[in-house]
């Protein structure tokens, strides 16, 4: 599975901004799909998982209630939907391929997941 993730920009507090992670290779509408986040000097981060189905999410506690996480296994795309963004929001996000069956225990862990997109930056000003 090759993924490319794209759509960071610069966008000011309280703005909103989609990112959007784009699949090729392996069936990608059987795996649950994941992003990420890391800012310097820090371990990539979990924000967000969508099963395969798009019928289950689950987010990080910052972002719950902000951010959105969708799908499209007709287009091989998952999305990122960031709105009221803060300026700790700032980081490199990453789209990464799960399991095809969620496992609550370790789907925050960087391990459950075996391929990942190059990343793109979102930059929030105050």
């Amino acid at each position: 599975v090759q993924l490319q993730a794209f759509g960071g920009g610069l966008v000011q507090a309280g703005g909103s901004l989609t990112l959007s992670c784009a699949a090729s290779g392996r069936t990608f509408s059987r795996n649950a799909m994941g992003w990420f986040r890391q800012t310097p000097g820090k371990e990539r981060e979990f924000v967000g998982i969508i099963s395969w189905t798009g019928g289950y999410t689950s987010y990080t506690n910052s972002v719950k209630g902000r951010f959105t996480i969708s799908r499209d296994n007709a287009k091989n795309t998952v999305y990122l939907q960031m709105n009221s963004l803060k300026p700790e929001d700032t980081a490199v996000y990453y789209c990464a391929s799960g399991p095809p069956l969620i496992n609550i225990a370790t789907m925050r862990l960087t391990s459950a997941y075996d391929y990942w997109g190059q990343g793109t930056l979102v930059t929030v000003s105050s």
